[in-house]
């Protein structure tokens, strides 16, 4: 009993761990544009985002249910192991495209180690295709919608806002986009967040803590808690990269960035899909970038977030299985 109940607060722990990188790592989502247009000095940035990914955490559950109910077919084909090797995964994944400033998807890193873990521990039966391939879909589309809105949003924010002075609108976007990031940031919270939630819920479901899906209120508090505390913390190197490595943005553009990924991420919580923050918001970069002028968009470093992308939820998963037999071997 002593040794089951560990595995269990291992879970735990390593989930709000998984929450907090979460926050620190795609922190520069949320504010990057912000940042880089003057509009908020860092440290109002940081805590204006850390603030409201708490609240944007406890708006609802419905995501958390899918990334609980959608990847396995049922909590009792897997325990804590599995779920403990899935986070250690996605985390080392995080922590080392965070440490080279590389904007990659904690929500890719964590389907890819899930993934990993189940497979290297209890083959692939275990594994829910349809909802998988749900997530799946749910992941790729969402950048592509961002792009397209993006492009479309800032050709009709040009023509309706064409007799302004070039200096009234940088001004005027300027003061906007405290409005505009706090709305962001309020959407990364209602997504990201539920991920780690789910996480958790399917631990205490497999452990036979709790009877249902239904995220318990200390869960819902606890990952909040963790991803805003995260958030705090920063994360300055991919600050950088969102905000002037895929193209240079002004206030007026900024804010249609802004504007663009809350609506796509908050229709996906509403919806109860998981997306990636980072996707959503470098589509909606690109999609700015090129309806101004294709040329704009620097898109060499386009292809390396890409690569970046594409190679997450492999590498992650081959990371988590890796710790799964590792941890075998050993224990």
């Amino acid at each position: 009993m002593p040794d089951f109940q560990f595995a269990l607060f291992l879970v735990i722990f390593l989930a709000l761990a998984f929450d907090y990188i979460n926050g620190f790592h795609d922190t520069a989502n949320a504010i990057a544009t912000s940042v880089s247009t003057r509009a908020l000095t860092p440290r109002q940035a940081i805590w204006m985002a850390a603030a409201l990914n708490f609240l944007g955490a406890l708006f609802s559950t419905g995501v958390a249910k899918t990334i609980g109910g959608d990847i396995v077919k049922s909590a009792s084909m897997i325990d804590q192991h599995v779920i403990s090797a899935a986070l250690v995964g996605a985390i080392a994944w995080n922590l080392l495209t965070w440490w080279y400033g590389i904007p990659s998807s904690s929500s890719h890193a964590l389907v890819g180690g899930i993934i990993g873990a189940v497979v290297a521990g209890r083959g692939w039966d275990p594994l829910n295709l349809v909802g998988i391939e749900k997530i799946f879909l749910s992941l790729v589309l969402s950048p592509i919608i961002a792009l397209i809105i993006g492009y479309l949003l800032l050709i009709l924010m040009m023509w309706l806002f064409r007799g302004f002075p070039p200096h009234a609108l940088s001004t005027g976007f300027a003061r906007a986009q405290i409005g505009t990031a706090a709305l962001i940031a309020f959407s990364h919270g209602s997504n990201d967040a539920q991920k780690a939630m789910g996480i958790i819920t399917l631990a205490l479901l497999s452990a036979g803590e709790i009877s249902t899906l239904d995220v318990p209120t200390w869960v819902k508090f606890s990952c909040a808690l963790a991803m805003s505390l995260g958030t705090a913390a920063g994360g300055w190197k991919i600050i950088k990269t969102m905000g002037t490595g895929i193209v240079r943005l002004e206030p007026f553009s900024g804010c249609a960035v802004e504007v663009t990924s809350s609506l796509v991420i908050f229709g996906a919580t509403l919806l109860h899909l998981p997306v990636s923050t980072t996707h959503v918001v470098s589509g909606s970069i690109m999609g700015i970038g090129a309806s101004n002028r294709i040329r704009s968009v620097r898109w060499g470093v386009a292809r390396q977030m890409l690569l970046a992308w594409v190679l997450t939820i492999p590498l992650s998963a081959l990371c988590s299985g890796g710790v799964y037999y590792l941890v075998q071997k050993l224990f």
